[in-house]
């Protein structure tokens, strides 16, 4: 496996490298580093948790419904452009936060913030993995997504150095200012150079046999497929459960015994988890297929949900976390391979930007949920149960949905 990493990284360096720093810059509009904000939103502008947690909501769940729409036009419009269109994007939001004094202007900003950054710049970058290699699918995938586990393991700290340095709202300006002047002009250069032919995807000696895949799949192809609503929630139960738990974290720590300090460490073993975990699935990928792996993905979601359903403990913090990234990490590369391997990828964009959109709305209704549980009194060990039992049920759908030896 390493040896295939290392060779397909010295061929096609530059596009990799594109994907992963494109995933790397979307994080600011991720729950896992909005969420070092929101005190500072809810202070600054006089908001109550549910004033807040319904902004965040708003904006998105509005940026989920625009995706599925504008997501689309990256089958049509050059990627330099689209690229530098999202990184615009993501640099206005973030002077937008820089600048905000009420609470209509937060929902904006954080729609902008969400739209671009939890968005397209990560729609943009699988994407483009998915499209452009097809030996290497799998391990082009978990390398842009590297991105992301990166990510959670040093940018809370960023935040933290950022705002006691200049403040939660000048360390926005500073954000934003990284993106035309380090992001954009990288991204730029490494598209350049992936255009060369000495960087273009070549077979490995270690590779598997490229499979046929079927390349008329659409949006109404896919929409139309039982299998596709079979395997639907298990594939949105990632975003959905680990974004409730981030968010309605200040709930969860005192039920379970936990201190702010002890689950804020816990984000390395969750980042660790969670790059390891995309870096050999991605390979599996490759040898086996994402239709044959979906099943598998959601198992260890399953069994960190079990545990602090029935127990407690400092050392549940840990496992929990580490079980959470190792399901999110791999389910990244297997539902990236899984729609080229099952539609093609004539309408790839819109069949991710579809799905993309899903997660994010999936990601904006779970904050609302937990909170109204939180409000009618559940505890947190019954709050995990349920959510375990979520997972149960999408496990068991999953086995019914798509099939290796199924062809559209």
């Amino acid at each position: 496996m390493i040896q295939d990493y290392l060779y397909f990284l010295r061929r096609c360096w530059p596009l990799l490298i594109f994907g992963m720093i494109t995933v790397f810059w979307g994080n600011f509009g991720q729950s896992f580093f909005v969420s070092w904000y929101g005190a500072s939103f809810q202070d600054s502008l006089g908001l109550s948790a549910t004033g807040y947690g319904t902004a965040y909501s708003m904006a998105t769940l509005a940026s989920g419904l625009f995706l599925m729409w504008l997501g689309a036009a990256i089958d049509k419009i050059s990627l330099r452009w689209f690229v530098t269109f999202s990184a615009l994007g993501l640099f206005s939001a973030s002077l937008m936060l820089w600048q905000i004094h009420s609470f209509t202007g937060l929902v904006i900003s954080l729609f902008m913030l969400r739209f671009f950054g939890q968005g397209l710049l990560p729609h943009t970058a699988m994407t483009t993995m998915t499209r452009e290699f097809s030996i290497h699918r799998g391990k082009a995938a978990s390398i842009a997504t590297s991105g992301v586990p990166i990510g959670e393991i040093i940018l809370p700290s960023l935040a933290v150095f950022l705002i006691a340095t200049f403040g939660w709202q000048k360390s926005w300006l500073v954000i934003g200012l990284s993106v035309p002047l380090l992001y954009l002009p990288f991204a730029q250069w490494l598209l350049g150079r992936s255009r060369q032919k000495k960087y273009a995807e070549d077979s490995s000696p270690y590779k598997t046999p490229k499979r046929p895949i079927q390349e008329q799949g659409s949006r109404i192809t896919l929409l139309k497929d039982f299998r596709f609503w079979l395997a639907l929630p298990a594939i949105l139960a990632a975003p959905f459960i680990i974004t409730g738990i981030f968010i309605h974290q200040g709930f969860f720590l005192p039920q379970m015994g936990w201190t702010p300090l002890l689950f804020a460490s816990c984000f390395v073993f969750y980042g660790s988890a969670h790059w390891l975990s995309s870096m050999y699935t991605g390979a599996l990928v490759d040898r086996f297929s994402g239709v044959q792996l979906l099943k598998f993905y959601p198992l260890p979601m399953f069994l960190g949900l079990l545990i602090p359903a029935v127990t407690s403990g400092n050392w549940v913090a840990y496992t929990l976390m580490i079980l959470l990234g190792t399901s999110i990490g791999a389910g990244s590369p297997i539902i990236s391979a899984l729609w080229a391997e099952v539609y093609g990828t004539k309408h790839l964009g819109a069949i991710r930007a579809l799905i993309s959109s899903l997660a994010v709305i999936s990601t904006s209704a779970s904050p609302i949920l937990f909170g109204f549980l939180i409000d009618g009194g559940i505890s947190g060990q019954e709050l995990f149960m349920w959510l375990d039992f979520y997972v149960l049920v999408a496990i068991l759908l999953s086995l019914f949905s798509f099939s290796a030896k199924q062809v559209l």
